[in-house]
């Protein structure tokens, strides 16, 4: 690999050794990992709960070739066909509809079906509906004749009768059984965004479905955002036709205008739209990131938080009159979090779920919709990781919280009325990280559990007894298959880093490691608050990958820096404000200083790093600040310039660079690129319209300017995940492998 000049473009795509399909079921490569069925897990299909634990899923069919019935799954493991495939086949057509996803009524005799999706971004889809009425067997196309996959988040009438949906970023509802639609909204543009989001509050606020039925069916709440004057950003496709495709859309990076946004109330049998009075400028000062029916179908609950994002006002509209009113304020001198879930209303609706950090650590509260008492179910030095389930009737609380291990998860319950001490659910035998799919009546749960190099099992199980009804996927073939590697147990660790400060990680070894010998480390990154790291669970791809890194002779490690969201206190979390990128690339350096000072047996001259995305951020400035640490670095999708990156992300942690320019210097790696010494490999998909491809050619432009040699890999037209075409993932993952063997050598000394 030429080194002489300042840039080196790799397009090359060569192999990495042992590609083929080994003998022996104990050595890894990237054939068996990224070409071959050896690692499949079972499938386990969505889920929809019915009555009495019973819940719907999709079965293969045994008459049609890779269509699906859809099936009533009873507790006990009994299954009826509710929709055979068969009864899914269009007229004109030999071949039943895909489901890609569906709703049923109440009464269960009629099924919309999502079928024929085609990606938008990254999170949402559209795609066409069709209408199902068991009772009669007829099949109904939904939207007329408008262009196929161009309907989004079609969802029935409480009383099943009609569907609504959007369309050209319009709201239509029509009768499920066909006819004319009513168009609620008739402003619709490229521009102006009815039923669903823009770019960004897709993103970071995870919205998608834009619009709520209210619970009587008879009106509609909606969000209306509005984009223009926010600036344009375009990528270039240059692989899909003969000229280059542009595609443009707006992105607000940090200091720049937001869209506008709005919510609105329609009758679903058409008319005007009543606007809600919620008071601020959201091009500048505001967002509306959450709204919902407050229990009832007169006034909606909004959730409004500031530009900083550290004031959230949960406000109560009046729907027929747009009037509002605040009956909470949540502040924080960092930034609030703002759960995706929606409020629940408890005590007959007289109060609202509220999760807050207000006392030092994440708990869950009550909050009475007078604007009262704020009472704390959860109290204790524990944080609450996510609320489960509430269980009014019985008086219990379900959560996951892990008070004695931030690497791991478990289900917990409390008392509604807040007198009890909490009881773990999960079995005292069961370690590792669990999640919980509760049924509506709490007596029955999904319980899906894995650890750290052992595959996750799903089970149906009862609360709170927590007694096994039966397996739902067992991965027996997966766990078999990952049980035959050559590998070490997996150690987790503290590690001390000065001033009473433990970071955990985690270190993988080579099966015949030898204590005597000097290895070789990579460490795998990320650091920045929206992810841990550091956790106790089956990582997929990722495990086997490292897993056949340390059976090529490395060492592979870990580590989360605080500002991570680890479960371990309001202060560990959010001490990183206004210090992104400058806080981990010290914590995660003097992390790897005193790791090389513990074990002797790691080669100090050998050392390197890899991230992806916040994780390619901090392996830069690993890489340019501590260079006397850091010998090699591998930048996958990477924000060398956090001023490009947008302004919901971006502002919640850093604040305005307009106020606060210096520390969005400090933070941003491209700042130091001065000191890289190392190898440095840059890879970047051209297509991701997250962490724009633009940074990583500002940055490979400074690094021409200072004579410093690196590795630049551009996948053309990919996203953020570099997992588009044929053999995407392979080639990576060959690409960073070959990296690593030829710049940081394996194998003991």
């Amino acid at each position: 690999m030429l080194r002489s000049i300042a840039c080196v473009l790799v397009f090359a795509v060569g192999t990495v050794r042992a590609q083929s399909l080994p003998a022996d079921p104990a050595k890894l490569n990237l054939g068996r990992i990224f070409a071959s069925d050896d690692f499949k897990s079972d499938r386990v299909p969505a889920t929809r709960w019915l009555d009495g634990g019973a819940f719907t899923n999709l079965m293969p069919s045994k008459l049609h070739k890779g269509a699906n019935d859809l099936v009533r799954v009873e507790a006990n493991g009994d299954t009826r066909v509710l929709v055979p495939a068969e009864k899914l086949i269009p007229p004109g057509s030999t071949q039943p509809l895909a489901i890609d996803g569906y709703e049923l009524s109440k009464d269960r005799d009629l099924v919309v079906i999502f079928t024929n999706s085609v990606r938008v971004w990254r999170q949402n889809s559209r795609g066409d509906y069709w209408a199902y009425r068991r009772s009669t067997g007829t099949l109904t196309k939904l939207g007329g004749a408008v262009k196929p996959s161009t309907l989004m988040f079609a969802k029935l009438s409480p009383d099943g009768r009609r569907v609504g949906y959007v369309c050209g970023n319009n709201l239509f509802v029509e009768p499920v059984e066909g006819g004319p639609a009513t168009k609620l909204t008739t402003d619709g543009t490229a521009e102006v965004i009815n039923g669903t989001f823009d770019w960004v509050y897709e993103e970071e606020f995870d919205c998608r479905d834009g619009w709520r039925w209210s619970p009587d069916g008879k009106r509609i709440a909606y969000w209306q955002l509005d984009t223009a004057g926010v600036p344009k950003f375009s990528m270039i496709d240059n692989t899909a036709a003969k000229y280059p495709v542009v595609t443009t859309f707006a992105y607000p990076k940090t200091g720049e205008r937001n869209s506008a946004c709005r919510v609105g109330v329609v009758a679903a049998a058409g008319g005007e739209t009543k606007w809600v009075a919620v008071p601020g400028d959201t091009r500048t000062d505001f967002y509306i990131p959450r709204m919902e029916w407050a229990g009832n179908s007169d006034e909606l609950v909004i959730r409004r938080a500031n530009r900083l994002q550290n004031a959230v006002d949960v406000m109560l509209a009046d729907a027929a009159t747009g009037k509002v009113r605040t009956v909470m304020t949540e502040r924080d001198a960092a930034w609030v979090d703002l759960p995706d879930e929606p409020l629940e209303w408890v005590e007959g609706g007289k109060a609202f779920t509220w999760v807050s950090e207000r006392d030092g650590w994440r708990h869950l509260y009550y909050a009475a919709r007078d604007g009262g008492a704020v009472r704390c179910l959860t109290p204790g030095d524990y944080d609450v990781i996510r609320l489960v389930h509430i269980d009014e009737k019985a008086g219990r609380v379900y959560y996951l919280a892990s008070p004695d291990n931030p690497t791991q998860c478990y289900l917990y319950s409390v008392p509604t009325d807040g007198s009890g001490q909490r009881e773990r659910v999960t079995p005292a035998d069961q370690s590792g990280w669990h999640e919980y799919n509760v049924a509506p009546d709490g007596a029955s749960a999904i319980h899906t559990s894995s650890e750290f190099g052992n595959p996750p099992r799903v089970e149906l199980v009862t609360l709170p007894g927590h007694k096994v009804l039966r397996t739902l996927a067992a991965n027996d073939k997966l766990r078999e298959a990952v049980g035959k590697l050559a590998r070490s147990p997996v150690e987790f660790f503290r590690t001390p880093i000065g001033n009473g400060v433990e970071l955990d990680g985690w270190l993988m070894k080579p099966a015949d490691f030898d204590p005597a010998k000097k290895y070789p480390i990579v460490f795998h990154v990320y650091g920045e608050p929206a992810g841990q790291t550091v956790v106790d669970r089956w990582g997929g791809t990722n495990y086997l990958w490292h897993q056949m890194l340390t059976q090529q002779g490395y060492v592979v490690a870990c580590v989360d820096n605080r500002g991570t969201p680890c479960p371990r206190g309001r202060e560990w979390r959010k001490c990183v404000y206004r210090k992104v990128g400058t806080l981990a690339a010290e914590e995660q350096a003097a992390a790897t200083r005193e790791i090389l000072k513990r074990r002797p047996y790691l080669d100090a001259t050998r050392v390197g790093v890899w991230g992806w995305s916040g994780g390619g951020s901090t392996t830069l400035n690993l890489l340019f600040r501590s260079p006397e640490v850091y010998r090699t670095g591998m930048a996958v999708a990477p924000v060398p310039d956090m001023r490009l990156y947008d302004t919901i992300y971006q502002e919640r942690y850093m604040g305005l660079p307009q106020t606060n320019a210096a520390d969005y210097t400090s933070g941003s790696p491209i700042t130091h690129a001065a000191g890289l010494k190392g190898n440095l490999l840059l890879v970047h998909g051209t297509g991701d319209d997250n962490c724009h491809y633009q940074g990583v050619e500002k940055l490979a432009d400074k690094l021409i300017e200072l004579d410093k040699p690196f590795t630049l890999m551009a996948y053309p037209n990919r996203s953020h995940s570099i997992s588009e075409g044929k053999n995407t993932s392979r080639h990576l993952y060959s690409l960073l492998t070959r990296y690593l063997n030829d710049h940081l050598p394996a194998g003991p000394k």
